[in-house]
Order: C-alpha cells, then sequence, then structure tokens
C-alpha cells in the first residue's frame, strides 16, 4: 500500500504546505519474526527506516500490549539504554482481535520544533502519517497470538519517486559492496522528509548535509526534484555555519552538470552572489575572519574535535578555498547561462584571489598550506580543501596527495566526501579505497562491522556522544564509488558529454548502473593481463574514455579494432569519443 502526500512545516503557527518533493508510505513487511520469551515477540524488519508500526491481532491476540521500538540491539533484544541520540521508545497499546492499529511514539520536541528560534524550524512530515520514528527492531510484550509475520507491517516513509532498480555497484571486494549497499540504503531511507534533513535529532535542512546528500542521491536514483525543494528551502532558511553558504552554489552547479536545466537555475542565479561571502572580502579579495566567525561560525570541521588542530585566524586558509571554489562554479554557471561579462567578472577575480591564495597561505619550505595567514600550523583540512577544489598547482599536488594519505582519517564524515575526492582525482584511488576500509573506527568499514544499516553523523559514538544514526551527510561512498571506481561523471550539462575515467585501486573488477538525465550508464571493468572496458551509454551521450595503463601496455582496441590512443602517465587517453555500447582493451 502506498500513500502519496506532501511534507508540510509549521511556520510561527501557522500550517504551511512547503515546495517538497512527494513521500509516500510502504508497507513493509518483517525480515523475521522470532518469540524470544513465552509473551514477547522480536519483529526484525532488517534495516532501519523512517516509519511506525500497524498491527492485525488475530483472534485471541486481544488486550495490552507494550512495544518497544529501536534502532539499536543489544544481546538479541531492543537496546533499552541506546547512546547519544539513537532512538529506543516504549509505547503502551491495547489490541481489539481483528483490529489494524498503528503503534507509534509521542512526537519528539526535539525534531518537531517549529518555533524558528533556536534554529530553522523543523520540517514535519504529514499529519496523517501519525508520528514516525527510525527503527529496525520491534519487541512486543504481552503478544498472545501466532509469531506469523502477517501481523506486522512497518509502515515507511520515503520518496515517491524511488526506484529501487535505477543504480547498483558490484566489485571483486564484498566488503566495498556492503559499504556501497549500506549508503545506497541510507539516502533512500532519509528521503522520508521530503527535503533533505540531517537526520532525526532536529530534522532541519543543512547546506552542506544537503550538498552531500544530493551527490549521493542523484548516483543512485534519477529524481532530482528533492534536492531541488532543499536549495529552495535553504535558501530561505540559511544556517549559520560560514562554509555552509558556498555550499548552496555547489548545489546549483550540481543540479546544472546534471540536467543542464537553464529554466531553473537562470531565475536563481542572481540569488546565489549573496552565498560568495563577498561581505567579508578585503581588499586584496581574500575573505576575512572577525572574532564571531573566529569563535564560532568558520566550522572547517564538525564536531569541533575533528578539526586536526586547526589553528583559526582572521585569513582562513578553508574559508577561502570555499569562496575560491565558489568563484569558479559561478563563472561555469554564468558561461552556461549566456551571461558572459558576469562569467569573465568571475574567472577575473578567482584568478586574482587565486593569486593572492597561493601567497598567503602555501608554505614552499614544507610544500603544505597553512591554517591561516598568521600560523604556521597545517592542518589535514588546510590541504585537502584546496586539492579537492583544484588549487594547488600542477607541480605541488603529488606531494600533498601523499601527505594526506600519511595523515590518514584526521576528519570527521563530512570532509571526508572531499578527502576521497581529492585522493581519487590525483591517481591514488588505492590509497582513498584503503581509507575507506580501513580496519579501526575512522572508516566505512567500522560502520558497516558494527552491524548498522544507516549510515553515521560520526565515525563513532566517542568522536561525536549525540549523533544520530541516520544521518545521510555519511554516505558518500555512494556517489564516490560510481563516479571514481566505475569512473563515470558529466563533462558538460545533463551528461551529453561524459567521463569514463575508471580507478581500478587493488580491485580485479568492477560493474554498475549510473542514472543521468539521459538514462542509465552501464560500467563494466576487469583487470587482469589486460584491462577490459565495457560500456552501455544513453542514446546522445558521448564519452571521453581514460584507461588504466597496464604494466608494458602499448595500445589500446575498440570492439576488437586498435584505435587511436595517447599514453598520458598512468593513463591511455583514447582520442575520439565513444557512443552507445563498446569494448575497449588496453593490451
Amino acid at each position: 500500500m502506498h500513500r502519496i502526500l506532501t511534507a508540510a512545516v509549521l511556520l510561527v503557527a501557522t500550517i504551511v504546505t512547503i515546495d517538497a518533493a512527494p513521500v509516500r508510505l510502504v508497507d513493509e513487511k518483517p525480515a523475521s519474526v522470532q518469540r524470544i520469551r513465552p509473551d514477547t515477540l522480536l519483529v526484525d524488519f532488517g534495516r532501519v527506516a523512517f516509519g511506525n508500526l500497524r498491527i492485525t491481532p488475530p483472534a485471541g491476540a486481544a488486550g495490552r500490549v507494550t512495544v518497544h521500538f529501536g534502532e539499536a540491539s543489544a544481546d538479541g533484544r531492543v537496546n533499552r539504554k541506546p547512546p547519544g541520540s539513537v532512538r529506543y521508545h516504549r509505547v503502551e497499546a491495547t489490541l481489539e482481535a481483528g483490529k489494524p492499529l498503528v503503534i507509534a511514539p509521542p512526537a519528539d520536541k526535539r525534531n518537531t520544533n517549529t518555533s524558528g528560534k533556536s534554529h530553522p524550524p523543523a520540517i514535519l512530515t504529514p499529519a496523517t502519517w501519525g508520528v514516525v520514528t527510525p527503527f529496525r527492531w520491534v519487541e512486543i510484550e504481552g503478544w498472545t497470538g501466532p509469531d506469523s509475520p502477517t501481523g506486522f507491517i512497518r509502515q515507511a516513509g520515503y520518496a515517491a519517486t524511488w526506484q529501487d532498480d535505477a543504480a547498483d555497484f558490484r566489485s571483486s571486494d564484498p566488503l566495498l559492496d556492503r559499504i556501497w549497499d549500506l549508503c545506497r540504503h541510507s539516502i533512500k531511507a532519509t528521503t522520508f522528509a521530503g527535503v533533505y534533513v540531517d537526520g532525526d535529532r532536529e530534522r532541519i535542512p543543512y547546506e552542506a548535509d544537503a550538498y552531500l546528500n544530493q551527490l549521493s542521491h542523484y548516483a543512485t536514483d534519477p529524481d532530482k526534484q528533492m534536492a531541488r525543494d532543499t536549495f529552495d528551502h535553504l535558501m530561505k532558511h540559511g544556517t549559520w555555519p560560514t562554509e555552509w553558504a558556498p555550499h548552496l552554489v555547489f548545489m546549483a552547479h550540481a543540479d546544472w552538470l546534471h540536467t543542464g536545466d537553464a529554466a531553473w537555475l537562470g531565475p536563481r542565479f542572481d540569488s546565489l552572489k549573496s552565498k560568495l561571502l563577498s561581505e567579508r572580502a578585503g581588499p586584496d579579495g581574500l575573505i576575512t575572519s572577525a572574532d564571531k566567525h573566529i569563535k564560532r561560525e568558520d566550522i572547517v570541521d564538525w564536531p569541533p574535535g575533528e578539526r586536526d588542530g586547526y589553528v583559526f585566524t582572521p585569513l582562513n586558509t578553508v574559508v577561502n578555498a570555499f569562496h575560491l571554489r565558489a568563484l569558479r562554479l559561478m563563472e561555469d554557471m554564468a558561461t552556461g547561462l549566456g551571461r558572459t561579462a558576469e562569467a569573465a567578472g568571475f574567472r577575473e577575480r578567482e584568478a586574482r584571489v587565486r593569486t593572492v591564495f597561493q601567497q598567503r597561505f602555501f608554505d614552499p619550505a614544507k610544500g603544505l598550506y597553512r591554517d591561516g595567514a598568521t600560523t604556521e600550523h597545517t592542518s589535514l583540512h588546510a590541504n585537502l580543501f584546496p586539492l579537492a577544489f583544484g588549487l594547488v598547482p600542477d607541480a605541488d599536488r603529488q606531494k600533498i596527495a601523499a601527505w594526506l594519505v600519511g595523515r590518514g582519517m584526521r576528519c570527521s564524515v563530512y570532509p571526508a566526501q572531499y578527502l576521497m575526492d581529492a585522493l581519487f582525482e590525483n591517481e591514488r584511488g588505492e590509497d582513498a579505497l584503503r581509507l575507506m576500509m580501513a580496519p579501526g573506527d575512522r572508516s566505512w568499514r567500522h560502520m558497516v562491522e558494527s552491524g548498522t544499516t544507516l549510515t553515521w553523523e560520526a565515525w563513532d559514538q566517542k568522536y561525536k556522544p549525540n549523533q544520530d544514526w541516520n544521518h545521510a551527510w555519511g554516505a558518500a561512498p555512494a556517489n564516490l564509488l560510481p563516479t571514481y571506481v566505475l569512473g563515470a561523471r558529466p563533462l558538460s550539462p545533463a551528461w551529453k558529454r561524459t567521463l569514463i575515467r575508471p580507478h581500478p585501486g587493488g580491485l580485479s573488477q568492477a560493474s554498475g548502473k549510473i542514472p543521468t538525465a539521459a538514462g542509465p550508464l552501464m560500467v563494466s571493468w576487469k583487470r587482469g593481463a589486460t584491462f577490459q572496458l565495457d560500456i552501455g551509454l544513453p542514446p546522445g551521450v558521448l564519452a571521453k574514455v581514460e584507461l588504466p595503463a597496464t604494466g608494458t601496455s602499448g595500445a589500446v582496441t575498440l570492439n576488437g579494432k586498435s584505435i587511436s590512443a595517447r599514453r598520458v602517465g598512468s593513463r591511455w587517453i583514447v582520442d575520439q569519443d565513444i557512443s552507445g555500447k563498446a569494448t575497449l582493451e588496453v593490451r
């Protein structure tokens, strides 16, 4: 049973329907039902989702029951004292034989706060749903009926447009596949609100969270409306961190690159200029930080303990890296919209400020970027963002990439997206995958092996004791693996020209399906004595192909015939664009 509705939000005591992607409740059967005590059932739905429970008691199953909802388990039971913001609820209910009953906890003040005083208003789910909460397990005490799963249904909220078969990823490493599955389901499960929210603690959109969510949503499902509605909401209800504002430029550019929709972008372009931090620019164009920015708003990473000792100064390297990246993306969008004079202005400004950026923040003796203009401290963050954003001169990129690898995952799950981008972009794919799957508690391997079925807000409870266990900004591999391991990403708006540039790392094979504006794109590759790539491009899409060089390889073939290609470093660059279905091989 599906019910399609639109999310609503309460603003100053008035119910207002916001522009939100349609959402629906989906009936889900349990993965298993166990009788763990004579009067108690444990119902397991296999994965966490946001929803509530519908019970249809059979004859003889009337009376009072106690229902325990949980995201976490302990010793084969629902964990009734979970840490931090991990969800647990206890609800009393009275059953009547044959009469369906929806059971849900009371509304939580933390994620239904619509006053708009301490932070923007929470996003409310449709009132007709009743209360929804994230849970996987349900214990039912006082149950006198049978163990059959037919009477227990989770009513789970998802985007109404979600397509389970829109994307896929499989590789020679089962752990990597489990990481992708975890991250993909995390994106699906967190579509329940109709806009991207920051997990369950507050249920409000934040700009950085939304951008990372958008990237992974685009890689796992064709829908673009939820990202657009989240963007429009955030333009009205912006949040406080400095670097969050430029993320709205990132969101608009991602929409432009994936859709090519000038009709959507055009009316919003001018409003994006307010997200460039220009009001804080000094005489040399660098963004300055006053005391209030240094003490609170310049965020660098979150929580604060994840900043690798970052030293905050009036000229902040990370803040300026975001400013420069936003200028570059504004130039690209202005060009696409035919606003050539503005594009030239953004281009000139970016080039001028980038020169000053290099002069003020780069330490030539270390070959690294300092945290700010008046400190000698060099953190992971001061280097990963310039490298990810293409600000590092070619001669210094490999040294910084190697330094980042040596530092390891000294950041939270938020900039881990950018750290992975930086490593993959600089031919450190094997290192990036190693960090993803590293033992210890700072990797996606740790999440998978913990037993969670949704990604976390932090690497571990000890790094953020109040963390949510249902946070989409922790799901970066959902976009990283198709973008880099399969190697597919748009080079021009709407994927009309696409780059296929696989990063095998230590894998022997990988395959997958990627949703694009033109239709599904298929990639499969195998690495052995040769490297073979099979691609299936949607109609009207051309691909630039760059293949890994293998050993003493000396040629590339297309469908069994030699083709013109140039070896540049560790890559074979195919000279002609490819269309349709094709098999390329490096020999």
